[in-house]
Parts: C-alpha cells; sequence; structure tokens
C-alpha cells in the first residue's frame, strides 16, 4: 500500500473538499483497509460522465486497496432526494426503482471493479424501522439544524410546500453510514448536508465518523451548465463511440484537465503532467484533446472502437466526408424542395424557423457542400440521394420514396 502523503495525492486529485482533511490523514494512518461509501438513488435509468465522477473516485479507493459499498437507495429513491430541489420530488413506484436500479449496476460496472465492490441496498436496514426506531432517529437531528439547507430556506421563504418526509431524507441517507460502518462517504458538492448528516449521527452514536468527500459538478460539452439531458450537454456512457468521441472533442480547451481527472483513469502524476505541458505549451491542446477522447471512449468501448471513432471524426470534420452509417430519410419530394421543411421532416431540426436560422448561419451542408445563406429552394434532383449534415453531427441521406 501506498504511504500516507501518496495516497492522500490520489484522493486530493479533482476533488472540491475534503471534511475535515486532518480526519482523513488520520484514517489512512491506520494503515487499513478503509470502507468508502457512495449512495445512489436509481431515479434515472441512463449514466453519463457527470454521474460517473464520483464512480471513478471510487475506482481509485478500489486501486489503493480500500473497500468500496455501492449503497443502491432502492429505499430512499421513494422518498425522493431534495438537494437543489425547488418543489417536491414526483415519488417513483418500487417497480421503476427496480428497474433504474439495474441499469444503474450495470453502467456503474464499466467504472467499479465487480470483484472488489459491495453492493447494499438501504431498504435492508430502513425497510424494516419501526415507529419507535423513527422517533429515535429523528430526535437525533433538530429541525433548525435540517431547515439550514440551502433548498428547504428558499422554499420556505417563497412559500413554496416542503413536504415532511422530505425532512427525513438526509437522516435516512445518515443512516446508511451507520449501518454499514463508512470511513469515508463520496457524493457532488450539492451532497455536502447530507454528508455532514452522516458524520453527525455517527458521532451521535459514539461512532468514528466519516470524513466527508465532495467532487465538483461536470459541466458538459457547452462548458457553462452543469452536465445534464435537460440541458442537451452531456456524454452518455452509453453513447455509440463515433458520438461520444465528437462530444469530447467539442468541450472548451479550459476543461480538458478536469476531464482528465474526473472522467479517465490515467494516473494522477500523469494528468499533473499533462497539465504542466499544457501550462508550459509544450503540448498541443488539440492534440492533448483526442487523446483525451480517445481515453474516454476507450474506457467505455475499447482502443479499437477509440481509433475507429476518431477515424470516423477525422472524415467528417478534416475531410468533410460523411459518416458511413447515416440514417436515410425516405421522402416523396415535390420539383422544387423547400429546404427548412425537409431538414424539420427528416429530424434534422426542431422546426421550420430553426432550418432557415441554421441555413442562414452556414449551418447546412448537402454532400459536403454548404448551401448558400439565402437559398431555401432547391431542385428535386439535387436533394434525392445526397447526404444533408446540419451542425457538426447531424446527417440523413435522403432516399426517393416515389
Amino acid at each position: 500500500m501506498l504511504s500516507v502523503d501518496e495516497q492522500l495525492h490520489v484522493i486530493q486529485s479533482g476533488v472540491a473538499d475534503i471534511v475535515p482533511e486532518d480526519a482523513m490523514r488520520a484514517k489512512l494512518a491506520q494503515g487499513r483497509p478503509l470502507v468508502a461509501k457512495l449512495g445512489v438513488d436509481p431515479t434515472a435509468p441512463d449514466l453519463h460522465l457527470g454521474h460517473a465522477v464520483p464512480l471513478r473516485k471510487l475506482r481509485q479507493f478500489q486501486d489503493l486497496g480500500h473497500e468500496v459499498v455501492l449503497i443502491i437507495g432502492d429505499f430512499t429513491a421513494l422518498i425522493g432526494d431534495p438537494s437543489g430541489r425547488n418543489s417536491t420530488r414526483p415519488a417513483l413506484s418500487v417497480a421503476e426503482v427496480e428497474a433504474n436500479a439495474q441499469t444503474y449496476i450495470e453502467q456503474a460496472f464499466k467504472i467499479l471493479d465487480p470483484d472488489k465492490t459491495t453492493m447494499r441496498r438501504n431498504s435492508e436496514w430502513l425497510a424494516g424501522l419501526g415507529f419507535a426506531d423513527l422517533i429515535r432517529l429523528t430526535s437525533r437531528f433538530t429541525v433548525a439544524r435540517i431547515l439550514e439547507r440551502d433548498d428547504f430556506q428558499k422554499r420556505y421563504r417563497e412559500g413554496v410546500g416542503i413536504s415532511l418526509h422530505e425532512l427525513l431524507y438526509p437522516m435516512a441517507q445518515a443512516y446508511d453510514s451507520v449501518a454499514i460502518g463508512a470511513d469515508v462517504e463520496l457524493g457532488g458538492t450539492d451532497q455536502l448536508f447530507n454528508l455532514l448528516a452522516g458524520r453527525e449521527l455517527m458521532e451521535k452514536e459514539s461512532m468514528d465518523p466519516q470524513v466527508c468527500l465532495t467532487l465538483p459538478l461536470l459541466e458538459g460539452t457547452d462548458g457553462v451548465q452543469k452536465m445534464s439531458k435537460s440541458y442537451g450537454n452531456y456524454i452518455g456512457l452509453t453513447d455509440e463511440p463515433a458520438d461520444m468521441f465528437g462530444k469530447v472533442m467539442s468541450i472548451p480547451d479550459e476543461l480538458m484537465v478536469k476531464y482528465y481527472r474526473l472522467c479517465t483513469a490515467l494516473a494522477v502524476e500523469e494528468v499533473d503532467a499533462l497539465e504542466a505541458g499544457l501550462g508550459a505549451g509544450s503540448l498541443h491542446p488539440n492534440d492533448t484533446k483526442r487523446r483525451l477522447a480517445r481515453e474516454i471512449v476507450g474506457l467505455y468501448h475499447s482502443h479499437d472502437a477509440a481509433l475507429q471513432a476518431e477515424q470516423a471524426f477525422d472524415r467528417v470534420f478534416k475531410s468533410h466526408e460523411a459518416p458511413e452509417d447515416v440514417p436515410e430519410y425516405v421522402a416523396v419530394l415535390p420539383d422544387e424542395v423547400f429546404v427548412p421543411a425537409l431538414l424539420k421532416d427528416a429530424g434534422l431540426v426542431p422546426s421550420n424557423g430553426e432550418g432557415r436560422r441554421m441555413i442562414a448561419g452556414g449551418g447546412v451542408r448537402i454532400d459536403g457542400e454548404q448551401v448558400a445563406p439565402d437559398v431555401l429552394t432547391l431542385p428535386r434532383e439535387q436533394v434525392i440521394g445526397a447526404v444533408i449534415q446540419v451542425g457538426k453531427r447531424r446527417f440523413v441521406r435522403i432516399v426517393d420514396g416515389s
């Protein structure tokens, strides 16, 4: 096992906070495998790179020789985590939670070593609590303490309802840490309140309290908003290799080091060297980003898939050629084709208006040739059999359906 300082260097890489850091050092100095915990509520079936950030850090704990416990919050998911919410989260059914959990586990094991991961469901200890147990648990917290949460304060000030069961969520998650005797709990920066609740409850139960390790929220491909499907800026763990490669290449250069630290399996020392090289100008940003894209695609697919994805990327963006697997759209077209409507019907844009804007902005190509900004209609024979490209990654081949 590495020295305490060497382990701390790995653990600290890319994290937002370790609370308290001296307790982390003290636990590592005990020379035993620590129990590192991550609790996840399976509220959505598909994961993206943002969801994978704490899983990557857990994998580092595994590689350092520590024990990892992944807790599937099948019970807490029925409550719904109020973190960052401005309204009560709709409850999921047991069947929805179970279906999401199975998908989550499959994707999580693309990152974690299954042989070194202990899987638990918090219904094991929470479902059996009686009313007397619940009273005892709630007596460990004060209403004032729970209402310190920013999201609760905001909703209370604005007169937005807070359901009583939402106040139980941080207590239930805290009890998870007591149940497994966690040494370290991981979560996003928006989870710090919940993590500290676990530390507080462990202290009141006369246990050695856990260390809270928070990880930054990962910005999406736009470089501004946190990665989210609702923002359309996500890179899914199940994305096709070429799509995943292209999305990584679209991130702003200033996010590269953060992505290397949070989204790849490279050694911390190697990422340190990459950061220094970029800062000194000895590494070219485009080459470094290409490597980042290959590393990420290789993790979730294969090395060969990453190389093929890079070749596909070059066909489209360097040679302006169409991808090999362009989807087809069968259409019956008039002699004069109104291009914005065709773009909409083919699923390349959401509306005729957006089609007009893409043409005006030079964002539409037909067989590699840019459509002039003032051209809205084209002869039928120029469109049938052609590959239409909108933006960087949307393609379709028009097939004659008449």
